[in-house]
């Protein structure tokens, strides 16, 4: 009997706690919404994926968001990436599908990244799908949100190749 009565004291503690801190939980984000940085890292993926530069951005429960910058602008991790004044993307625990507006130079090339992913967070690596290869990060490289340089690689340097698997994939020319 007295087992029973602790019992039923503790869960009546511990569900008012839970209460309690969703409660705080709510209330925090009624005051302070969510940066875009907060919902990269609620997603398991580095809060450097983007840069400093967003100036707005949208969130929908289905994990579309669409980041808006100031302008568009390049940044260096490994190889240079460039960042459109909008990009794009759908978020799931440890990826971005559909990703648009960001591009990776390896080489001469630029590259569309198609997809961003961290399989496993404590092997301390980060892949972009850039279509024709995975290039893989050091996931320490994008911790922080970095400045970005304006950048005036334009949409018109795009073209499309037609890959060896068929598949038309997207690439910007390098500006020399």
């Amino acid at each position: 009997m007295a087992n029973l009565l602790f019992i039923q004291q503790f869960l009546i503690i511990t569900l008012s706690i839970s209460i309690s801190i969703s409660i705080s939980i709510s209330i925090s984000f009624a005051k302070h919404p969510p940066t875009i940085f907060e919902i990269l890292q609620s997603n398991g993926l580095p809060m450097g994926l983007l840069p400093n530069h967003v100036t707005d951005f949208t969130y929908d429960e289905s994990g579309r968001f669409e980041a808006h910058l100031d302008q568009a602008c390049n940044s260096k991790f490994e190889n240079e990436f460039h960042y459109d004044v909008n990009v794009s993307g759908t978020l799931t625990f440890g990826r971005v599908n559909g990703v648009s507006g960001i591009s990776a130079q390896d080489l001469f090339m630029w590259f569309s990244v198609k997809e961003i992913r961290v399989d496993v967070p404590s092997s301390g690596l980060i892949y972009f799908d850039v279509g024709v290869v995975h290039k893989q990060f050091s996931l320490a490289l994008f911790d922080a949100p970095r400045d970005c340089l304006a950048s005036s690689l334009a949409n018109g340097n795009q073209i499309k190749i037609q890959s060896r698997f068929g598949h038309d994939e997207e690439h910007l020319m390098a500006v020399l």
